[in-house]
C-alpha cells in the first residue's frame, strides 16, 4: 500500500524531470526535442492524477507537487520558447524578448488560482496551462511547415508574438468555462464531447502532425464556447 501511495508523486516528478530536460533544449534552440520532452511531461501529468484516484491516495502533497511540476513544464518552458521566438525576429530590441516571460507569470497565477478554485474539479475555467504550452511550443513548426509567405511573414513579426503572449496570459485566466479532457470512466454517452474532440484531434495530427496543434487548441476553445451557449438555452 505504501508503494502505491508514492506512484502518483513519482509520475509527477517524471513530469518535472522532462520539463528540466526540455529547458536545456530550448537554450539550444532545438524546438523538436523541446516539443518531445514537453509532450512526455504533459503525458505523465495526465496520468499522475489518474493513478492517484485509482489507488485512492489523493492528498495535498500530490496537489502541490503537481502544480510545482507544471510550473516548469507548462510555465517556464512556454515563456522561454516565446523569449526565443521574439529574440529571433529581425527587428527585436534587447529588452523586448523578455515580454515572453509574461506567459510564465500568467501560468503561475493560473496554477495558484486553480488550486483554490473549487469550481474547476470537473471542468476548466480558462485555458489549462498544458494546452497553452502546446500551442506556444508548436509555433516554430507552423512557420516552417508551409511555403506560403504569409505564414513566414506573420511569424517573423515581433509584435505578432507580443500579441500572442498577451492573448495567452488572458485566455489562461479568463472566466471562460472549458470542458475537461480528463475521462474518469468509460461512459461514451457521458463523455461524448470529449471523445469527439479527441477523434478530431487524432485525425488532424495524423495528417498535419505538430502543425495541427495550434488549430486543435483553437478548436478546443471554440467548441467550449459553443457548448456553453448551448447549455444556456
Amino acid at each position: 500500500m505504501k508503494i502505491k501511495a508514492h506512484i502518483p508523486n513519482a509520475i509527477t516528478l517524471i513530469n518535472l524531470f522532462c520539463g528540466c530536460i526540455a529547458l536545456v533544449f530550448i537554450a539550444r534552440k532545438d524546438f523538436e526535442m523541446t516539443f518531445l520532452f514537453v509532450s512526455l511531461g504533459i503525458f505523465f501529468d495526465f496520468f499522475d492524477g489518474f493513478f492517484a484516484r485509482k489507488f485512492n491516495v489523493s492528498g495535498p502533497l500530490g496537489v502541490q507537487l503537481d502544480s510545482l511540476a507544471d510550473m516548469v513544464t507548462s510555465g517556464v518552458i512556454p515563456g522561454f520558447v516565446m523569449f526565443q521566438l521574439i529574440n529571433a525576429t529581425e527587428k527585436s530590441t534587447p529588452l523586448l524578448p523578455y515580454f515572453g516571460f509574461l506567459i510564465t507569470l500568467g501560468a503561475c497565477y493560473r496554477l495558484a488560482n486553480f488550486n483554490i478554485d473549487t469550481r474547476q474539479s470537473d471542468s476548466f475555467i480558462g485555458l489549462p496551462t498544458p494546452a497553452n504550452t502546446l500551442f506556444i511550443i508548436s509555433l516554430p513548426f507552423v512557420k516552417t511547415a508551409f511555403d506560403f509567405q504569409f505564414f513566414s511573414n506573420l511569424l517573423s513579426n515581433q509584435w505578432i508574438f507580443i500579441g500572442i503572449t498577451l492573448l495567452s496570459v488572458y485566455i489562461m485566466n479568463a472566466e471562460i468555462p472549458l470542458f475537461s479532457l480528463k475521462i474518469k470512466d468509460f461512459s461514451v454517452k457521458k463523455y461524448a464531447l470529449q471523445l469527439s474532440f479527441l477523434m478530431i484531434s487524432i485525425i488532424m495530427i495524423t495528417f498535419l502532425r505538430i502543425v495541427a496543434v495550434p488549430a486543435i487548441i483553437l478548436i478546443y476553445i471554440l467548441i467550449s464556447v459553443v457548448n456553453n451557449q448551448k447549455n444556456k438555452l
